[in-house]
């Protein structure tokens, strides 16, 4: 049988430090599972996927519709009228936004501020109105 290189010390025991203490299998184990190396990456993969749509720009006879039924709206205003419109919600983290439907009663409609205040407290920009109806 021939010697071989390691084996005066093959059968010997572990060495284990007096200073730090064998680690945990369960920790043991962490060091080596997988991680996020592009943090963030999913979520802007995902975003960049979200449709938008483009503002719709009226012409000149449907905003003449439109100024036409917020004068009728602001003759009425007092009785706060049941209402129903049809908005551009400007997309906060990209370019576009979505459409939207609002139905609800008219409080007060701010001429300085252009905007529409509905009485649950809406606030709706008058340039974001694309439609407006009045029963």
């Amino acid at each position: 049988m021939t010697m071989g290189k390691y084996d005066d010390i093959i059968h010997l025991s572990r060495p284990v430090s007096r200073t730090h203490p064998p680690m945990p299998r369960s920790e043991r184990a962490a060091q080596f599972s997988s991680f996020a190396a592009l943090t963030g990456y999913e979520d802007a993969v995902a975003e960049s996927g979200r449709l938008t749509e483009e503002r719709i720009e009226l012409g000149r006879d449907a905003l003449e519709a439109l100024d036409e039924t917020f004068s009728s709206l602001a003759a009425r205003i007092a009785e706060h009228p049941e209402l129903e419109l049809l908005r551009f919600v400007p997309d906060e983290k990209k370019s576009g936004g979505r459409y939207e439907t609002v139905r609800g009663r008219a409080k007060k409609l701010d001429e300085y501020a252009s905007v529409l205040i509905l009485e649950d407290g809406k606030k709706i920009p008058l340039g974001d109105i694309l439609s407006l109806e009045l029963p």
